[in-house]
């Protein structure tokens, strides 16, 4: 761009600001432009300067400089805890008790000095009278008469604001270990200067004139127009990002899943994240002795330890199912099922037990019905596991339900999320038959998205549920980094608004 074409786009305030400049030698601070120029200095001066600048017209410069200043000066002015709390054990002969020295500080500000007493090695920690209290050390002693690093610097603050090139950091290190005592001020100072292309466009034979940035009704009805100059507008200036809202990746997800299954006619259910061993295993005909109730896998409560199983019928039948079948024509699993271990209080180690309760509640045919559910595991974190996350859980109970059906609904459900390249495999989980895991293609490999099957008869029989039940649980999480091509789990739960911002989620 040459200078006609810079000097023809140049704005009212730019123009203003360039003529300042050169009155005033080429250079200036925002408050003296300000001053000459008859601008204001935030939304003029700085609004045209940056503007210059990218025209090649002028620079800024700025210099930022960190100052330390007391939070409430007249607090500190009564003096460090530990202060008060040498002269008032030295006050009563060099060695006071705990108790008496508390009686003697307000607001608990003896807590405070004891631990400062303790690492500046003002005193030392002894028996006074049969109980605990302090004895002055030397250093403490000497400390009397003479004022501390830490004080000599407070006073300083107190005066007036201290520069961090004139302060000690490893003091003011340790008054920011004191909550609320100083805080940092940071001054800025800027200097915008001319450039020899914007000395020149000054002295060029710029003239003011007010100018109109847009078209309305009364300038034209009121004839206006004829005096005034029109802003011209360059379409290839720069112009800053303008970031709509958006929601988080798992937010939009969540919409589109529920949407999808509602629109299928399934019902949304829930469960509660504290549940009984009994509703998140047993009912699941997974044994007592399962690898699943390993503390490595299951989050057991201390608080409360156990949840009380009040439906004693149902709790009799799942006994006999575990034990020896019951009435399903199985063996059961053999052994003596425990009670008092179905009891145990856990965080639900996966959305099946939101199922099996909703099952209970609707057993009869046809039913439909899906859930985002939170579970808990003891997973190690890395870029791929969370201790925390979701499943995307899912029964059908239908006379005609069959394998051919579930894969299917599977099928269908992917290729809605966008994703048509599906394996599925034979798999073994307890309380399924046949038993299916989910895989997707992603980055060149496999990757296991979740299990599906039909429940067994020990599993629905203790509901009086004779028709086919097909469930499925998907990772919710995983789902959501193959669709937006999301490389670590975690950064789906960092509070990070740049990368919201860029992010092509709407």
């Amino acid at each position: 761009m040459d200078m006609k074409e810079i000097l023809e786009g140049l704005s009212y305030n730019e123009k203003r600001l360039l003529l300042a400049l050169e009155k005033n030698g080429g250079r200036g601070s925002p408050a003296e432009m300000s001053q000459i120029g008859g601008c204001g200095v935030g939304g003029e001066v700085m609004g045209a300067a940056p503007w210059l600048a990218s025209k090649g017209l002028a620079e800024i410069r700025e210099e930022s400089t960190r100052f330390f200043e007391l939070t409430d000066p007249e607090d500190v002015k009564k003096g460090l805890p530990e202060r008060k709390a040498i002269t008032i054990i030295d006050s009563h002969g060099g060695s006071l008790t705990l108790n008496e020295l508390a009686s003697e500080m307000e607001n608990g500000e003896d807590k405070i000095a004891v631990g400062w007493l303790m690492r500046k090695k003002l005193a030392t920690m002894q028996e006074v009278n049969g109980e605990k209290g302090l004895v002055l050390t030397d250093v403490g002693r000497k400390t009397l008469g003479e004022q501390m690093p830490d004080e000599v610097l407070v006073s300083r603050m107190i005066q007036a604001p201290v520069e961090e090139k004139d302060a000690d950091k490893n003091l003011i290190k340790d008054l920011k270990g004191r909550k609320g005592m100083i805080k940092d001020v940071v001054v800025t100072k800027r200097e915008i200067t001319l450039t020899d292309d914007g000395l020149a466009a000054a002295r060029s034979g710029i003239e003011l004139k007010e100018e109109l940035t847009e078209v309305t009704d009364e300038v034209i009805q009121s004839g206006k127009w004829k005096d005034v100059e029109f802003r011209r507008y360059d379409v290839q200036t720069f112009a800053p990002a303008l970031y709509t809202a958006k929601k988080n990746p798992l937010t939009r997800l969540g919409n589109e899943v529920r949407r999808l299954f509602t629109d299928m006619g399934f019902t949304e259910m829930s469960s509660e994240y504290v549940q009984p061993a009994f509703w998140n295993m047993d009912t699941l005909f997974i044994p007592q002795d399962h690898p699943a109730r390993d503390m490595q896998d299951t989050f057991f409560l201390d608080s409360p330890e156990r949840i009380e199983l009040e439906d004693k019928d149902l709790v009799a039948q799942i006994k006999a199912i575990h034990e020896n079948g019951g009435d399903t024509g199985s063996t059961g699993w053999g052994g003596v099922w425990s009670e008092e271990k179905a009891s145990q209080a856990l965080l639900r180690t996966h959305s099946t037990v939101s199922s099996i309760r909703y099952i209970a509640e609707h057993p009869d045919a046809p039913q439909k019905a899906f859930s985002i559910s939170r579970i808990f595991r003891k997973e190690s974190i890395d870029a791929t596991h969370l201790p925390e996350f979701s499943q995307i859980e899912g029964i059908v109970i239908d006379e005609n339900a069959n394998l051919d059906m579930l894969i299917s609904l599977i099928r269908e459900f992917y290729a809605r999320m966008g994703f048509d390249k599906i394996n599925v495999r034979p798999s073994y989980f307890p309380y399924t038959e046949p038993s299916l895991e989910l895989e997707v293609y992603f980055h060149g490999k496999w990757l296991e998205l979740g299990g599906a099957g039909i429940f067994r008869p020990e599993v629905l029989a203790p509901f009086g549920v004779k028709t086919p039940v097909l469930a499925w649980g998907f990772g919710f999480e995983r789902l959501a980094m193959l669709k937006w091509n999301i490389k670590d789990i975690r950064d789906l739960y960092i509070s990070d608004l740049d990368s919201l911002k860029k992010n092509t989620v709407f």
